[in-house]
């Protein structure tokens, strides 16, 4: 029997997450036996070849010009940051810890979008966003025994993550998006060779290691193909909470590569946050908006250097 495009749009949605959080979990691994700056100029080589020459192909790279606008140098900017920090809460926390903390992206661009570009929100969803970051506060555990400062390394790409979405909401329709991610992953990998030696230097990898770091590239590139399909197939509505999907991958690939088992704090925190989430994309579409702000953030949510 065929599905109905908005099923397809769904499974669509469900395999990309499973794209990005698969890439995280490779990204983990190889952080296991190297510096992290070894980890983003490594994959970065991988990305920015595949994405430039994707780009090239499209056509986008026919205006270099445009890579001046400073809404591009802003979403460098929060990708960067958001993608350092990720990546130093990747390395000393759980998957699923950091990706629950990454699931309140989406209230931190609407609040950011009333904040800062004067769009309306009203009371029930400035609710859903203090319960969504409270829900936050439960899985970093300020001031209990069980807190890790690590944690509070998510919450700041949390932040960047913001700042890179409502970056990419004020670029002009004419800006190609294939460019901008040409710009980002080249700034993103150079950056990383810049952090090699103050984070302890080259570290000699073996051939499974570079393996692993090339297919989380290809994983990410896959992940927005199968978002873009996902975004194309079916109504928005339907298909945008399916990437809370993330946070199942995470808590299963969490267990079987790590041995990671979420304790109650993390379980409650996620449902919180998702919860809200949710409860945020819903009054938005009550609301009427075009673009809603928990619908128009990254579709991986995670920062992924391109």
């Amino acid at each position: 029997m065929a599905l109905s495009p908005n099923l397809r749009g769904a499974m669509f949605m469900v395999v990309s997450m499973a794209g990005f959080t698969c890439n995280d979990a490779l990204i983990k691994l190889a952080s296991m036996h190297m510096n992290f700056g070894q980890v983003i100029l490594v994959r970065g080589l991988f990305a920015t070849a595949l994405i430039t020459l994707l780009a090239w192909h499209q056509g986008a790279l026919k205006m270099p010009r445009l890579i001046f606008h400073p809404m591009i140098g802003l979403r460098v900017l929060g990708e960067l940051g958001g993608t350092i920090f990720f990546l130093i809460a990747l390395q000393h926390l759980p998957i699923a810890n950091v990706s629950a903390v990454l699931q309140a992206l989406p209230l931190a661009v609407t609040m950011g979008a009333a904040l800062f570009l004067g769009e309306g929100v009203g009371w029930r969803r400035w609710l859903a966003i203090v319960a969504g970051f409270a829900g936050v506060m439960i899985i970093v555990r300020p001031g209990f025994e069980g807190f890790n400062v690590f944690a509070l390394s998510a919450l700041v790409s949390v932040a960047f993550c913001a700042l890179r979405d409502l970056a990419t909401r004020r670029l002009p329709p004419h800006v190609p998006s294939l460019l901008v991610s040409a710009v980002t992953a080249t700034v993103i990998m150079l950056c990383g060779a810049v952090l090699i030696t103050p984070l302890g230097g080259w570290t000699p990898m073996e051939f499974e290691y570079i393996a692993l770091l090339g297919l989380a590239a290809v994983l990410v590139l896959v992940g927005y193909q199968f978002v873009i399909m996902s975004m194309r197939t079916g109504d928005i509505s339907f298909i945008a909470p399916f990437r809370y999907t993330a946070l199942l991958w995470a808590i299963v690939l969490g267990y079987l590569i790590f041995g990671d088992v979420p304790d109650i704090a993390m379980i409650v925190g996620a449902t919180i946050i998702v919860g809200s989430g949710l409860y945020t994309l819903y009054r938005e579409q009550v609301a009427g908006k075009t673009a809603p702000a928990a619908q128009s953030t990254g579709p991986a949510m995670a920062p992924d250097g391109i």
